[in-house]
């Protein structure tokens, strides 16, 4: 669903530089169709390879164009503050409601006067976000972090995990420990950044192809060729971060034909055929958005 919700963000989101990437990134972890997703400062500060303020100055900017909201009622692991793209969110439901009667139908584009689906919140346990403590609908549970309170909601360093392999086991949609991989150099920002050839899968994204049928839909030989195509292009791409390496296989990877159809045309609704020459959609939207970043936004540091 992530997919979807990406998507949205791409076609229909009027966002812009730093706040575009940063609604990318919670889109990117977005486990179903209620666009709900959790994500920490410090996270989207690394994800995005931009500054804090930069990040608190785009989520203020974002809540105020209505493209995203603060659930402040909900909480995700170690406390996380829990994000919703109600306009995408929105414009699933349209998509599901109009897919119901007609497959086939045509979809007119999103709106302001569509209406947000409302909430289920208990849907959203098993991906661990749960009422905040305290909230009037919060049900009895083990604290994860064992303690009883956190007046200074310092967010605790998750614990690591190590590497999987591309076989590894289902996991849940949102990535809950982040691997001792893809750590090398930095950037002037401080960020660690890698070339393409030293990135490596790791769990979340893995379980991220598993959910999203594309390990059911390649196959195994299928998703390493498309791995190994992946890096072919990006070979002489200059270093990122090992979270913008991973948005861009995951891009890669939900546009690879299955073996079995070589010529199949685009996902209906998509955007028609990908090109047979020049920049795939995904290069296409990655320039446009690095390019888009280099447009002065008043927070660089």
């Amino acid at each position: 669903m992530s997919v979807d919700a990406r998507e949205w963000v791409w076609e229909h989101s009027s966002s812009r530089g730093v706040a575009r990437l940063v609604l990318l990134s919670i889109a990117d972890r977005v486990p179903d169709e209620q666009g709900v997703a959790w994500a920490s400062l410090s996270s989207l500060v690394e994800r995005t390879n931009a500054s804090r303020t930069a990040v608190r100055t785009a989520l203020t900017a974002l809540d105020k164009s209505g493209e995203l909201e603060e659930c402040k009622d909900l909480e995700g692991p170690q406390r996380t503050t829990v994000y919703r793209l109600p306009r995408a969110a929105a414009w699933l439901a349209k998509v599901a409601a109009a897919k119901q009667e007609d497959p086939d139908a045509y979809v007119e584009p999103p709106t302001e006067s569509d209406p947000v689906p409302e909430l289920k919140k208990e849907k959203l346990r098993k991906y661990g976000i749960w009422p905040r403590k305290g909230a009037e609908s919060d049900p009895s549970r083990r604290n994860p972090t064992g303690a009883e309170s956190d007046p200074s909601r310092r967010i605790p360093t998750p614990r690591r995990a190590g590497i999987r392999p591309l076989e590894g086991t289902d996991s849940v949609p949102q990535n809950q420990s982040e691997p001792k991989v893809n750590r090398k150099g930095s950037s002037r920002g401080g960020a660690a950044v890698l070339p393409a050839d030293a990135w490596q899968v790791d769990p979340a994204t893995h379980a991220w192809a598993r959910q999203h049928g594309h390990l059911d839909r390649l196959g195994e030989d299928g998703l390493r060729a498309a791995d190994a195509k992946w890096r072919a292009h990006r070979a002489d791409f200059k270093p990122r971060t090992a979270a913008a390496w991973a948005a861009d296989w995951r891009s890669w990877v939900a546009r690879e034909h299955a073996p079995s159809h070589p010529n199949a045309s685009a996902t209906p609704g998509r955007g028609g055929p990908a090109p047979a020459s020049g920049m795939t959609r995904a290069e296409a939207h990655t320039a446009a958005l690095l390019a888009a970043l280099n447009e002065p936004t008043g927070t660089e540091q």
